[in-house]
């Protein structure tokens, strides 16, 4: 080979080189570089219930770590919103604290075209509170009907063996509710007042049940219903009974399992049809061990 001819081999053979080392670099997939391909960047929306909104936050902020492609992007508004945004398309997962209604079904399976799914993914007690200076121990689920659907017959604390509200305030009990659009709102209207029972006017209907709880703790003469995971140092969390002269049971994670406390109920994840696999995979891990280990240290009862 004469020298002319060596020279243009080796230069050939540079170019290839070259050539094979730019795309080597520049392949976006990661594949040429020996390097596994970064994972693909995905959010899930998830809407709904206020009870749950700690909770889910909770499982989003520990689920960063385990999946940090993953971005859990969650809102609250009540379990009826959720609902409403996983009929329109604009949630992946509705939040509820109650059971969705046969009509709202209906309606996200008929958007959706797949069956609508139902993920029990924890239990609550639904707790009564009052003010921490408030003498009253007990009430039961009747009297709490008397005090809160209309045309009842409790409206004072006397009525109730209160004889004295600390801070100076008046006979008049101070009834504090939710939205309408609340899970929490819909529960306590069929297991405490009936389901044909409306609420009586003059109730403090308030958006999330933390502000039920924030209102109480600063109203002496003040009640009210809430998730068993938002108690503070403000508020006491009152025993209940069934009926009025039974023994009252407070709420707590082993009276919710074993159905001792009267008004506790199944916390739900709705979804259409079969999700994304990296929805499928979230769920997957919130009913894990791990998962519903947040559901205990936020104040929850897990899934048996």
């Amino acid at each position: 080979m004469t020298l002319r001819s060596l020279l243009a081999s080796l230069g050939l053979l540079t170019l290839v080189v070259m050539t094979a080392a730019c795309q080597h670099r520049s392949d976006p997939s990661g594949e040429a570089s020996g390097k596994p391909p970064a994972a693909e960047a995905k959010t899930i929306q998830i809407i709904g219930s206020d009870t749950m909104v700690n909770l889910a936050q909770a499982w989003a902020e520990k689920y960063h770590a385990v999946a940090p492609a993953i971005s859990v992007e969650v809102s609250g508004g009540g379990s009826g919103v959720g609902i409403a945004a996983l009929e329109n398309g604009t949630a992946d997962i509705a939040n509820a604290s109650r059971e969705v209604k046969p009509d709202e079904k209906a309606k996200i399976e008929k958007k959706s075209g797949h069956p609508l799914r139902e993920v029990t993914v924890g239990h609550d007690a639904l707790a009564i509170y009052v003010h921490k200076d408030n003498p009253l121990d007990t009430i039961s689920v009747e009297e709490l009907s008397e005090l809160y659907r209309e045309n009842g017959s409790i409206s004072k604390w006397s009525q109730l063996g209160v004889t004295a509200i600390p801070g100076g305030q008046g006979d008049e009990v101070i009834r504090v509710s939710r939205q309408n659009s609340s899970g929490t709102y819909a529960y306590f209207r069929e297991h405490v007042l009936g389901k044909e029972a409306d609420f009586r006017s003059g109730t403090l209907d308030m958006n999330g049940s933390k502000e039920v709880v924030e209102l109480i703790s600063k109203t002496p003469g003040a009640i009210g219903y809430s998730g068993m995971g938002y108690l503070t140092a403000g508020v006491k969390q009152l025993k209940v009974s069934r009926k009025k002269g039974e023994p009252g049971v407070a709420p707590s994670v082993a009276a919710t399992l074993d159905r001792t406390y009267p008004i506790a109920r199944a916390l739900y994840m709705y979804l259409p049809g079969d999700p994304p696999p990296h929805v499928q995979q979230y769920l997957d891990w919130i009913l894990s061990p791990a998962g519903q280990a947040i559901v205990k240290e936020t104040g929850y009862v897990p899934v048996k």
